[in-house]
């Protein structure tokens, strides 16, 4: 049996809580200009600005094709959750993808499995794509028990999340080792195409599309060395220069 037919490739880049509003609203309207250059035909992008500049992000980015993401979710549509963000809401702002289980907030608000999976369940009931980040939070250093480490880790992640969402709706994977986020270096390419072809084969059946990115010090030659793996790239400071983002939108493009 032939191999099936990759997804379309893709990359985005979350601002995180770098910016302030005037510079979030800068930066995506310099996003806006990047849409019609000649990656178009074979990538799409997304953006993930923070909640308060979301409705206006959507304002600037409506005549693109450019995919609106927010930074994370509620699990229910509403009710008395003080603070949270629901999906519902986030899908009225314009929002389509959605970011859920980054590693900052595993470790940092306690996330579990659980809550990820329910949010990603959340997301898809609202229309909204999830984007699960999963990820292994230490790093062996035998490349042979790394590769396996890494897949028992993050295998829990990827099936409760699959478990979530309906069969038929998109799904984006996010490999992120935790111990490559913010490095001098992104993870060895033979390291990152092994443990994403693996977290593939969990996703097979599935009659939606299920894509997968890297990210982790993700910037300009990191796609061409694990194209094999992965289906794009999800940067974070790195792409905060538009000028850089263009150039690995172009690498993805042409590789």
């Amino acid at each position: 049996m032939p191999p099936l037919p990759r997804p379309r490739r893709i990359v985005g880049v979350s601002l995180k809580m770098y910016f302030d509003l005037q510079s979030t609203l800068s930066y995506v309207r310099g996003v806006l200009q990047l849409d019609g250059d000649a990656w178009n035909a074979r990538v799409d992008l997304f953006v993930i600005p923070d909640f308060v500049t979301l409705m206006e992000s959507a304002r600037i980015l409506e005549p693109s094709s450019v995919m609106l993401g927010a930074q994370d979710t509620f699990w229910e549509d509403k009710g008395a959750y003080t603070g949270e963000v629901s999906p519902l809401v986030l899908r009225q702002a314009g929002a389509r993808i959605v970011e859920i289980g980054h590693a900052e907030r595993r470790a940092m608000f306690g996330e579990t499995d659980e809550w990820v999976a329910k949010k990603a369940g959340a997301a898809a009931r609202n229309g909204l794509i999830p984007l699960v980040c999963i990820g292994e939070r230490t790093h062996h250093s035998v490349a042979s028990a790394a590769v396996g480490m890494a897949i028992e880790e993050c295998k829990p992640q990827v099936t409760s999340v699959l478990a979530a969402v309906p069969d038929d709706v998109e799904v984006i994977l996010a490999y992120e080792p935790v111990w490559a986020i913010g490095a001098a270096e992104p993870a060895d390419p033979d390291h990152v195409v092994n443990v994403t072809k693996e977290l593939r084969k969990l996703a097979a059946g599935r009659t939606g599309t299920t894509r997968i990115v890297y990210g982790g010090s993700a910037g300009p030659g990191t796609f061409a060395k694990i194209v094999e793996g992965v289906d794009g790239l999800f940067l974070g400071r790195f792409a905060h220069d538009i000028h850089k983002l263009q150039k690995v939108i172009q690498e993805v493009g042409g590789a």
